[in-house]
């Protein structure tokens, strides 16, 4: 088995003096891909508090998170965070500790 091995290596095309590292190219601000995760928490959020829906809320808080964690560019992306972590924040405030909704029975 060892002179298998030897004459794979020695037919190798490869050369590692050729071998070159990655170097990521840089992106300008305007060219990165748009946050999704950013943009879906900002709507669950807002649905969270005008129609008063649980679980919008909750799913606003994940996206957030998800956004948070995947954040590029730090000013942009920082404010639509809290923007959305606000409303989130807001509607699981409303839903748990506001008036119960007319035409609920609790």
């Amino acid at each position: 088995m060892s002179s298998h091995n030897n004459s794979s290596s020695a037919n190798d095309p490869r050369q590692p003096s050729a071998a070159k590292p990655y170097v990521a190219q840089m992106v300008s601000q305007q060219d990165l891909p748009v946050d999704y995760s950013g943009f879906i928490a900002v709507v669950f959020g807002v649905a969270g508090v005008m129609f008063r829906y649980k679980l919008s809320s909750w799913l606003a808080i994940i996206f957030c998170a998800q956004s948070l964690a995947n954040m590029r560019n730090l000013e942009n992306d920082l404010k639509q965070i809290s923007m959305a972590m606000m409303f989130a924040i807001m509607g699981l405030v409303t839903n748990y500790m506001g008036p119960p909704r007319p035409g609920s029975q609790k």
